[in-house]
């Protein structure tokens, strides 16, 4: 499979894409700047693609621990290069595993922080991709929420948080599943293309063993509401410098 070689300002990360397969979005970007490190947070990243997600928190952080765990075998191996690209193999570690069968991979208890950009739509919702990695990241082909949840609970300790970008349309079944799997929500920020418009994505974080108490933070715009509509908001871009004011 082609790939390109695609630079990010945050970090001055380098990262391998499939030219035609699957390739990050703003999402993960959103979900770096949305959770909630804590000094030497030890983190794991379900479904992590290109590796991105764990990459962008070795950078904006100390974690001495981050792994990424990826099913597709493709991508596992793209996501290992891209660890060495960057010369972070002493702190990012890509595991290639199933979340359904999390607890033949990592221990229980494992993980400070749990992240997760997981697939958005259900295998008979919309249109499937005719790439498999594409398929794979956008489709619950390999597992629905219930199991990314399932997994997160099982990584975290008590007291641990779980951060997830997910769609608006599923967010009271995101906040159902995470209250039965344990982890209660607690900080909540609506996505929405522009101002006037509705919200399209959520970014929500939960505590496992938290207490009942939900933040909801200011809104988030994605675009400016210029002709086109298709500029950055100032703190978009923001985001994307290795220290935003």
């Amino acid at each position: 499979m082609k790939e390109t070689l695609d630079n990010l300002s945050i970090g001055n990360l380098q990262l391998l894409q499939a030219e035609n397969g699957y390739r990050y979005s703003l999402d993960p970007i959103l979900l770096a700047r949305f959770v909630d490190l804590k000094k030497g947070s030890r983190v794991v990243d379900l479904g992590t693609g290109c590796g991105i997600l764990p990459l962008l928190l070795a950078r904006l952080s100390d974690s001495p621990s981050l792994i990424g765990l990826e099913l597709q075998p493709e991508l596992a191996a793209r996501a290992v290069r891209n660890v060495e690209l960057n010369g972070l193999s002493d702190r990012v570690r890509i595991l290639r595993g199933d979340i359904r069968n999390i607890k033949d991979i990592l221990p229980v208890g494992c993980a400070d922080l749990v992240v997760s950009n997981p697939p958005y739509r259900q295998p008979d919702s919309g249109r499937i991709s005719p790439s498999d990695e594409r398929a794979a990241a956008r489709h619950e082909l390999a597992g629905g929420l219930a199991d990314f949840i399932a997994a997160a609970s099982w990584l975290l300790k008590n007291g641990g948080n779980f951060a997830v970008v997910y769609l608006v349309e599923r967010l009271s079944e995101l906040m159902t599943v995470m209250v039965g799997a344990g982890i209660e929500p607690k900080r909540l920020r609506m996505v929405y293309p522009h101002q006037g418009e509705v919200a399209k994505m959520v970014l929500l974080e939960g505590r496992k063993g938290g207490h009942p108490g939900l933040q909801v933070e200011k809104p988030l715009y994605v675009y400016k509401n210029s002709v086109g509509g298709r500029d950055y908001t100032d703190e978009i871009l923001q985001m994307y410098e290795e220290h935003p004011a």
